[in-house]
């Protein structure tokens, strides 16, 4: 499925028995699932590049990202938030519906 309008990274780390990638191409869902039982956040990004791949799509296709704030595993809920909102601000687009800020800080004199 290639990107023309909007594609859609959907993650899902809530459960500690599974971690979920969805990916949304224009109304057409398709959902790639691991089975974990620890190392969440090693298994993510691999998992997500190949969903990716898999549906002949690179991160610069990507438009939006919604990721699981649970209820669920804190540890895994957390890794998915984390990778969510880290890729997010490296690609400029918005996770669950809002853009990332970066923090704006006052010069110093140490500046």
């Amino acid at each position: 499925m290639k990107s023309s309008n909007s594609t859609i990274l959907s993650i899902d780390t809530a459960q500690s028995s599974v971690t979920k990638v969805g990916i949304t191409c224009n109304e057409h869902k398709k959902e790639y699932l691991l089975k974990t039982d620890s190392h969440r956040s090693q298994n993510l990004l691999p998992l997500i590049i190949d969903s990716l791949q898999k549906e002949s799509l690179s991160f610069s296709d990507i438009t939006e990202i919604e990721v699981s704030c649970g209820p669920g595993s804190f540890t895994g809920t957390r890794v998915g938030v984390s990778i969510a909102n880290a890729l997010g601000w490296a690609l400029h687009i918005p996770v669950n519906g809002k853009s990332i800020a970066v923090p704006q800080y006052r010069s110093s004199k140490f500046d």
